[in-house]
C-alpha cells in the first residue's frame, strides 16, 4: 500500500517549499503538487511542516560504565528517540579490554536484535589498541561501519598516547574511514582528580573543576595538527567551550579535514548547576563537563555561522536514585566522590525540541539550518546521504511531521526516556512532533506509539563520506 503526505511545506537543508509526497516501499517515490493516488493511505497535513527524520550520531545505549549500565536499551531508547523525531541514530561499539573489535561489534549487534524500532548503525570505540586490532581497523568497512573513536582522556582505562592516535588516523584515513576523538587531556585529568581527592574535594562540582576548558582547548588542538599532517578526516565529539571552538576554527582556516559537533546540554546546563544541594548537582556530570554562560554563547555562534556541523545528545542516561524498586545502579554510586558518579545525561527525546525552540523560534537560525545540523550534515558525514537526511525521490521516506505552533512542557512525567529525570525539567518549547514515519510506516501519532520492536534496521554506512 502506498501513502501520501498531502499539503505539507516541506523543509529540507537548502529549500522551504509547498508539496505532497507520495510514498511506496518505504521510500520516497513522488512529489509534486496537488497528487492525486488511487488507494494511497492519505494523511493531510495543512498547517505543518514535513522535514527528514533527526540523525544523531552520538549515543550510548545499555552501554557499561562506572559498574553499572546506561538505562535505556535498544528499545525504549529507540521508543523515545522516535517521539522526539529521530529516526536514525549512531551508536558507540566499545571494544573489550583484551578482546577484539569484531567480538565488541557482535556484543551491540546482539543488543539490537529484537529491540531496535527505528533505523541505527554503529561507531566503533576502540579501548585497546594493540597491534592485531590496529591491523583489525580497514576490516570495519566491510561489516559497514566507517567511523571509529579514540580516547585522548580517561587515563590508564581508554586512553592512546598521541603515537597510537597518529597511526590509527592514518590507517582509518587510508581505507575511508572517520575519525572522532573525545578531545581532553587525560594525563592532566588524572593530576587534577587525584589532588582534588587528596584534599577531600568530593562534591559534583569537583568533576568540572578537574576537566577544565583549557586542556579540552588543548587536546582539540592536538588531535587536528595530527589530523593534519597525516591528512586524515576528523570529527572532534561533544565540544563545549570557546578554547576548543578556536582550535577548530583555526585548523578549518587552514583547510585542514575537520569537524566538529556539540551536544544540546551544553547551550543549557553550566558549572553552577553542579553545586545544586542534596547531590542533585550529579545529575549533570558527564564528560567533558558543562560550562560556562559564555561557553554557550561560543557555541550559539558556531552553530549560527557554520563552525559546528553538528547537534547530537550524547545520550547516556543513568538514574538517579537507582539500584530500587528493579532499577540498575545509578549516579548514588558517586555520593562523597564525584569520581565515581556515572558520567553521561538522558537527552536523546528533546534534541529536536529545545533547539528548534532556542535556536528557530529564538531567531538564531533558520528551519532550514536546524534540518542541516539536526539531519542532512550527520548523513553527509557519516555516510547515509542522501538515503537518510533527505527528502528527495529514492530516499528512505523517514519524514516527520513538526507542528510549529504544539506548545510542550519536558519533564520526566512525561518523557519516554527510562530514567528519573529530565535535564530540561519544565522547560516549555514551541514546536514538537505530530507523526513520525520509518520508512513510510507511521511509528508516532501524537501521543500514541505504533512502532515495532525489531523493526529498526541496521545501517551499513559508505566509506569516503563528505567532509564538510
Amino acid at each position: 500500500m502506498s501513502t501520501l503526505i498531502k499539503n505539507g511545506m516541506v523543509i529540507t537543508a537548502g529549500d522551504t517549499f509547498q508539496a505532497d509526497i507520495l510514498i511506496k516501499d518505504g521510500r520516497i517515490a513522488m512529489m509534486g503538487e496537488d497528487l492525486v493516488v488511487e488507494g494511497a493511505e492519505v494523511f493531510d497535513v495543512e498547517g505543518k511542516f514535513v522535514m527528514p527524520g533527526g540523525i544523531d550520531v552520538h549515543t550510548h545505549l545499555d552501554m557499561p560504565f562506572g559498574g553499572t549500565m546506561s538505562s535505556d536499551d535498544f528499545f525504549t531508547g529507540h521508543r523515545a528517540a522516535a517521539f522526539g523525531a529521530t529516526t536514525t541514530h549512531i551508536d558507540f561499539v566499545l571494544q573489550p579490554m583484551g578482546g577484539s573489535l569484531r567480538d565488541g561489534l557482535d556484543t551491540w549487534h546482539a543488543k539490537a536484535n529484537g529491540k531496535a524500532a527505528i533505523d541505527y548503525g554503529f561507531h566503533m570505540a576502540i579501548t585497546d589498541l594493540r597491534d592485531e586490532v590496529m591491523d583489525e581497523i580497514p576490516t570495519l568497512v566491510d561489516q559497514g561501519i566507517t567511523s571509529i573513536k579514540l580516547f585522548m582522556a580517561y587515563k590508564g582505562i581508554l586512553q592512546v598516547d598521541d603515537i597510537t592516535l597518529f597511526k590509527a588516523m592514518m590507517v582509518a584515513a587510508e581505507h575511508g574511514l572517520l575519525t572522532m576523538v573525545h578531545a581532553e587531556n587525560g594525563d592532566v585529568i588524572d593530576v587534577l582528580v587525584k589532588q582534588a581527592l587528596a584534599n577531600g574535594q568530593m562534591d559534583a562540582i569537583y568533576h568540572a573543576k578537574t576537566h577544565p576548558a583549557l586542556i579540552e582547548g588543548e587536546a582539540t588542538g592536538r588531535a587536528i595538527a595530527l589530523a593534519g599532517v597525516a591528512n586524515a578526516p576528523l570529527y572532534v565529539v561533544h565540544m563545549t567551550c570557546r578554547e576548543a571552538l578556536d582550535q577548530l576554527a583555526l585548523g578549518r582556516a587552514k583547510g585542514l579535514p575537520v569537524m566538529g559537533e556539540t551536544c544540546t546540554q551544553y547551550m543549557f546546563v553550566f558549572e553552577d548547576d553542579l553545586t545544586k544541594p542534596n547531590f542533585e548537582g550529579a545529575k549533570y556530570v558527564c564528560s567533558p563537563p558543562v560550562r560556562q554562560p559564555a561557553d554557550r554563547d561560543a557555541l550559539w555562534s558556531a552553530l549560527t555561522g557554520g563552525g559546528l556541523q553538528a547537534v547530537s545528545t550524547d545520550h547516556c542516561p543513568f538514574w538517579f536514585e537507582g539500584g530500587q524498586n528493579g532499577r540498575i545502579a545509578g549516579k548514588e554510586l558517586g555520593r562523597g566522590d564525584f569520581s565515581k558518579i556515572p558520567n553521561g545525561m538522558p537527552g536523546i527525546e528533546d534534541r529536536l525540541g529545545v533547539m528548534w525552540h532556542h535556536g528557530v523560534n529564538g531567531g538564531k537560525f533558520s528551519p532550514n539550518r536546524f534540518v542541516e545540523l539536526m539531519s542532512t550534515n550527520p548523513a553527509k558525514i557519516f555516510g547515509l546521504y542522501p538515503r537518510k537526511g533527505s527528502i528527495s525521490i529514492g530516499a528512505d521516506a523517514d519524514i516527520v511531521v513538526w507542528d510549529p505552533e504544539k506548545d510542550h512542557t519536558i519533564s520526566a512525567s512525561t518523557h519516554h526516556m527510562n530514567t528519573d529525570y529530565n535535564v530540561y525539567e519544565g522547560m516549555e518549547v514551541r514546536g514538537w512532533t505530530e507523526k513520525v514515519f520509518l520508512r513510510g510506516r507511521l511509528i508516532v501519532d501524537g501521543d500514541q506509539w505504533l512502532g515495532e520492536a525489531g523493526s529498526g534496521q541496521f545501517l551499513r554506512r559508505e566509506p569516503f563520506a563528505e567532509v564538510l
